[in-house]
């Protein structure tokens, strides 16, 4: 893991390269009053400061020529949307980009946009090396060092999202979650409980019916941490584990199953999250569950039409194999809703029909609290960590509806499938519980600045900003 906690330092008055930031607005009054060299240097190369651009000026002596100095003495000028108030993904072009060494703005200050600075310094870099690697590029600040290290967790928390979606789901099973949360727990002094294999039947029958095709490689299992004073407010965080989905009998394509080692980014998002609680020592009581399985086949796979018991007692027909995600975590939830938390947040790489209707970058964010969804939609705006609401519309729950059972998992046709699949988790949650599911894509499939292509954390700082600034004000 990238050390981020050494790529921003208190500005003491160091050595450092200035990055000069400009927008659009700006930009000619800045290049007015340049010396000629820079002119045209900065007209050779077509610079004129839009957002997200960059360019590395050499300093010129008297002569007009590019200093040669063993130092490699040069300044940057950047362009942003706004230079009064950058942005919070403002500098991702620039960390990570520029040569080592330390830098300094003028004309801006880094608040709220420090993350953007480290967040692009982490790579994956498991399974090859990668080329062209170069020392940090280390930011300098003055006023904005109270906010360094919450910038490090939120990157932390990122990259641990990211790096354990990328991560292919050989080495990543529900024995590497486990090991994950056990880690977790052992640093910060939690609880931890795992209920696993046949033993889930009895009290996890929906996690069992999804998992049990993989008992004998990859065991199901319900992963539970714990942690918190007694005396603080109760909330659970909920995330789907399924660690690789072939869709079961309800087979995906090949194309279909290509990134389906993603599955598991909800259970990412909801441990990188209680990460954040915890490091924080955040005013709550936590509860983290995870069902972790693998959605697999063999002659003990699920079946369409058949009917499974659930821990809250109603009985689900499996309309389609392929929409196992819901059915652990409404086992999960039935659990988390017992213990009669303030709120719950469940995180789910859940239905292709989110990512139909609002594209990759934009998870769909259903909640039956009304104050706590504009909190949240409000976090994300401001960290520029979208959401969008969609309506938990109960007239469509008749679509829901089995003539065998209570329930079936899928709606029939192919409308509004992220809001029927919503309804089905809502069953499990009851309506005095303030609840929220993120349906993320935990992806990203082509890159941004500071984004590259592969796993993703989206919703991730959204949820931790407004659950910081509920419980600490």
């Amino acid at each position: 893991m990238t050390d981020f906690a050494t790529l921003i330092e208190a500005d003491k008055g160091q050595a450092a390269r200035t990055i000069q930031i400009l927008d659009v607005n700006i930009f000619e009054d800045w290049l007015r009053n340049q010396p000629d060299s820079v002119r045209n240097f900065v007209n050779a190369y077509k610079f004129v400061a839009n957002p997200e651009s960059y360019l590395i000026l050499p300093v010129v002596t008297g002569q007009g020529k590019a200093d040669k100095s063993e130092q490699g003495d040069f300044t940057v000028v950047a362009g942003v949307i706004d230079h009064k108030k950058l942005d919070p993904w403002a500098l991702a072009k620039l960390g990570g980009k520029l040569p080592e060494g330390k830098y300094r703005l003028a004309g801006a200050s880094a608040k709220n946009a420090l993350f953007s600075w480290l967040i692009p310094q982490h790579e994956f870099d498991t399974y090859k090396e990668l080329p062209d690697r170069q020392g940090p590029s280390v930011l300098l600040v003055k006023g904005e060092i109270a906010q360094v290290d919450d910038a490090v967790r939120q990157a932390e928390a990122t990259a641990l999202v990211r790096d354990m979606v990328n991560t292919p789901a050989a080495d990543m099973g529900p024995d590497k979650i486990e090991e994950i949360v056990e880690q977790l727990a052992e640093k910060h002094g939690a609880d931890l409980k795992v209920t696993r294999g046949d033993t889930l039947e009895k009290h996890f029958p929906m996690i069992h019916g999804v998992g049990k095709a993989a008992m004998r490689e990859h065991a199901p299992r319900l992963i539970e941490l714990k942690w918190g004073n007694a005396n603080h407010p109760k909330i659970a965080v909920v995330g789907k584990g399924v660690t690789f989905d072939s869709g079961g009998l309800s087979m995906k394509s090949p194309a279909g199953m290509l990134i389906m080692k993603k599955d598991m980014g909800g259970a990412a998002h909801a441990i990188a999250l209680a990460k954040m609680i915890m490091e924080t020592k955040l005013p709550v009581q936590l509860h983290l569950l995870v069902p972790a399985v693998e959605n697999s086949v063999d002659g003990h796979a699920l079946r369409p039409g058949d009917v499974l018991h659930s821990r809250k007692g109603l009985t689900v027909e499996i309309g389609n194999t392929d929409a196992e995600g819901r059915l652990v975590l409404g086992d999960a939830l039935t659990l988390a809703s017992e213990e009669e938390p303030e709120m719950i947040f469940d995180f789910a790489t859940l239905t292709g029909a989110a990512r139909v209707a609002l594209g990759p970058d934009l998870p769909a964010l259903f909640c039956n609290n009304d104050d706590m969804a504009a909190g949240l939609v409000a976090s994300g705006e401001e960290e520029d960590d979208p959401l969008w609401r969609m309506p938990l519309w109960a007239r469509y729950e008749y679509r829901l509806n089995s003539a065998i059972a209570d329930t079936n998992n899928v709606a029939t046709g192919a409308f509004a499938g992220c809001i029927t699949a919503a309804l089905f988790l809502q069953k499990f949650v009851p309506g005095e519980i303030s609840w929220a599911h993120f349906d993320t894509y935990a992806w990203r499939p082509a890159s941004k600045a500071g984004r590259p292509k592969g796993g993703e954390a989206l919703g991730l700082r959204a949820s931790w900003n407004y659950l910081k600034a509920r419980y600490t004000n």
